[in-house]
């Protein structure tokens, strides 16, 4: 037993050191990003932006190194030019620092560069081996899949045994710091994980028969993963088929198109079935060939919704970076669907190229993302703005009566190309313009916000609780509130006297939204009635402003009837708008009732 565990072990580390000298540049980056991740835990504050920028030049560092060993070991001129090749890798990293070290911070630009550069790098280093035939492309990525697979169960188990070893010794012997836990993580998930990986992959283009031999094995599919791709995964993509296609036959009949979450769930379902295309390509079984030959056909018209869907957001409110993407993405899995339903499996590879050649499409000017969507928000905005008279001739001409819509709309986009750090683009604005601050001096309305989820459109307001109420006139005041979760007919009842006299506040929910409020006397006569929420949907019309509660003016309800009076004051209204189980309205209030004297 002792004698198989130092094998394990001396096995372990050999592996570890000749995925050391094999790849040298990304084990490099590698300890870099290791050490600067510690580093990073140990301030315990948000680091500086240059230590962020570092982070992300080191991660794409990483895989520009494996790239260029892959194209080393396919290529056997670049192989004699092996430190040549690794300085031009340098160089290019270099490069990329020099482009984001301008950058006031990390914004999402940066994030969305750096994602599709290291998307890129990866699918180059997948598909290397393979090209002009020279290792089986489905081959690669099982093996790749395999590698990543048992680095992970390895990071995982040692991960959990070390968080139990610095537990134990805490506990037992003397107390640890508590960044040992983070420091550690950091150690085992970046550099070890990382480099297991590597040393799992075997050379694919080597003319030895060892390497040959070890790439024979490596690239088998074990029973258990056979099962899991086959019986498992391939079952829940249909099922998932199955639903999308019923889907599209409730659009057809309704003829109502989904208002925005088509088109991530396609994308989700063409990548995962893609993944599963290219693991499935080397197995036999009926499920696996079954799954070949219908997948690519199905993903066609599915995805060509999922297009409609794109198109249809698009043209209702321009482009973003997230919509360019999933509509890039659609196009990428038509291509991909139509190439695949005429190629046999053996030219899998094509999807990884395709892959790349779109990731890299989207960063470059002028038809990358982030300059098409700068662009379709920037004349969006002034096409509406120029179509409701704000904007004239180039000139901001300040509306003051504008309404809830084009508040709506106009802090929207604003607020989007602000985050953006657009705003500079756009001519006719100030050069310090903000939102929130600038926007009613500018243009002559205060910016107004609603919140969209899942075709829900949410507003709320609250009350200014630094200020004093004046209860002045009024004989009782209550408490109470109401929740869209109430039954219809669940009243709230709050039995009070005044000068001996009993009387009934009900607060009775009528509906999800509205909410009837009554004050009656023992006889059971009701005094007042009103409802809430007609006055709730009238202030929507104020502003909706996150930052900035209400004033007492602006939340209170006054009533009056059989010489009683009745004032709510709202401390809160939340409201959902729409159709679905969450959509109805919340209120809790302040309710101040007078009463006459009896006599």
């Amino acid at each position: 037993m002792v004698k198989r565990w130092s094998e394990a072990i001396i096995k372990l580390v050999q592996g570890l050191s000749k995925a050391v000298l094999r790849f040298p540049l990304t084990v490099f980056f590698l300890i870099c990003s290791t050490a600067l991740t510690c580093y990073m835990i140990s301030l315990h504050k948000t680091p500086e932006l240059i230590i962020q920028k570092l982070m992300f030049v080191f991660l794409l560092g990483s895989f520009i190194g494996v790239t260029a060993q892959f194209a080393c070991e396919r290529f056997p001129r670049l192989a004699r030019l092996r430190w040549a090749v690794y300085t031009l890798s340098l160089l290019l990293t270099l490069g990329y620092y020099l482009i984001i070290s301008p950058a006031p911070a990390i914004d999402y630009g940066v994030g969305a560069r750096t994602s599709v550069a290291v998307f890129s790098m990866f699918c180059a280093f997948i598909w290397l081996p393979s090209s002009r035939g020279k290792f089986d492309f489905n081959s690669v990525a099982l093996i790749h899949f395999k590698s990543a697979f048992i680095s992970i169960l390895y990071a995982g188990v040692l991960s959990a045994g070390l968080a139990s070893i610095i537990g134990a010794v805490d506990i037992l012997l003397f107390e640890v710091n508590r960044d040992s836990y983070a420091y550690m993580m950091a150690i085992v998930w970046i550099l070890f994980a990382t480099t297991y990986y590597l040393s799992l992959l075997p050379r694919f283009n080597s003319e030895t028969e060892l390497d040959q031999t070890y790439a024979r094995e490596a690239s088998h599919c074990p029973r258990f993963l056979e099962i899991l791709i086959s019986y498992i995964a391939i079952p829940l993509v249909a099922a998932y088929t199955l639903v999308l296609l019923a889907y599209f036959i409730k659009i057809g009949i309704t003829m109502k198109w989904p208002s925005g979450q088509l088109g991530p769930m396609i994308l989700t379902y063409s990548a995962a079935g893609l993944i599963i295309y290219i693991l499935a390509s080397k197995l036999e079984n009926r499920f696996a060939v079954l799954y070949q030959r219908i997948y690519p056909k199905v993903l066609i018209p599915i995805v060509v919704m999922q297009l409609i869907s794109v198109y249809i957001r698009l043209n209702a409110y321009g482009v973003t970076e997230s919509r360019y993407y999933v509509g890039l993405f659609g196009i990428l899995s038509m291509v991909i669907g139509i190439v695949l339903s005429f190629k046999p499996v053996t030219k899998n590879g094509l999807i990884a190229l395709l892959a790349a050649g779109f990731a890299i499409f989207s960063i470059l000017p002028p038809v990358d993302a982030f300059t098409v969507s700068r662009n379709s928000q920037i004349n969006r905005l002034e096409n509406y703005l120029q179509t409701n008279g704000v904007l004239v001739g180039g000139k901001i001409n300040p509306k003051t009566d504008a309404d809830m819509t084009l508040r709506l709309d106009t802090t929207s986009i604003l607020n989007y190309l602000e985050r953006r750090s657009y705003l500079k683009e756009v001519a006719w604005l100030p050069a310090d313009f903000e939102t929130n601050k600038d926007m009613q001096k500018i243009l002559g309305f205060e910016p107004a916000y609603q919140y969209t989820r899942d075709n829900l459109n949410y507003f709320f307001a609250r009350l200014d609780m630094q200020k004093p109420l004046n209860i002045e006139g009024y004989d009782v005041l209550l408490q109470a509130g109401t929740y869209r979760g109430m039954e219809p007919k669940e009243d709230m009842i709050y039995d009070f006297a005044v000068r001996g006299v009993p009387y009934q506040l009900i607060l009775e929910p009528l509906t999800a939204e509205e909410t009837q409020v009554s004050l009656q006397n023992a006889a059971g006569e009701k005094l007042i009635t009103t409802g809430l929420y007609d006055f709730a949907v009238s202030i929507t019309g104020i502003s909706n402003r996150p930052k900035e509660a209400l004033g007492v003016e602006e939340l209170t309800l006054d009533v009056e009837g059989n010489n009683c009076k009745l004032r709510i004051i709202f401390q809160n209204i939340s409201i959902t708008y729409g159709t679905g189980r969450d959509a109805g309205a919340d209120y809790n209030m302040f309710i101040l009732i007078a009463v006459p004297p009896q006599s």
